[in-house]
């Protein structure tokens, strides 16, 4: 009898800890064109419900509330591509084989959790993710540079405290 109980507690840690990774895998804004204008919208899934394997369903896009009662047809989009209309993915992947705009190094694996790349716009203002509304993701991929963890916190000190910032004079190249 001890076993059976064993076994039933593997089972349902299993069973929870795939749930759980389907249900973090499928938070988060989507991109999905609007078969109504064919625009970008940025939309949410009820990932509980999806994670439980139930059906897809909206719970937000950037054209409700004026359209929330529209016939919901991109989620066909979702279901054919799940991880591939994710903002997040999308990002992670216009970031896969680029390098910052500043210090020239490759920007490497994203770590979304703690070092969070950044980008510049062609104006030269940084702007982190949060910024960036999801619908209008791919103008800021075709128009926005990538920026480094690091070169985003240091030159966000330089724009925010310029009397504190003294360039080196020296450089490698100097004095040869």
């Amino acid at each position: 009898m001890t076993w059976l109980i064993v076994l039933a507690t593997i089972v349902g840690i299993g069973l929870a800890v795939y749930v759980f990774s389907r249900f973090a895998a499928g938070r988060g804004p989507r991109l999905v064109e609007c078969p109504e204008n064919h625009e970008p919208a940025a939309v949410s899934v009820n990932a509980l419900k999806a994670a439980a394997g139930g059906r897809l369903e909206l719970s937000q896009c950037s054209r409700w509330p004026e359209r929330e009662q529209c016939g919901r047809e991109c989620l066909t989009q979702i279901e054919q591509s799940v991880d591939g209309c994710l903002v997040r993915t999308m990002v992670t992947r216009w970031y896969d084989d680029k390098s910052c705009v500043v210090c020239r190094r490759a920007i490497g694996r994203v770590d979304w959790l703690d070092r969070k790349p950044a980008l510049v716009g062609p104006e030269g203002a940084l702007r982190q993710w949060q910024e960036v509304a999801p619908e209008t993701l791919p103008t800021v991929l075709a128009t926005h540079r990538p920026v480094c963890f690091d070169c985003y916190v240091a030159e966000t000190f330089r724009q925010q405290h310029p009397e504190l910032v003294i360039d080196n004079p020296w450089s490698s190249t100097s004095g040869q």
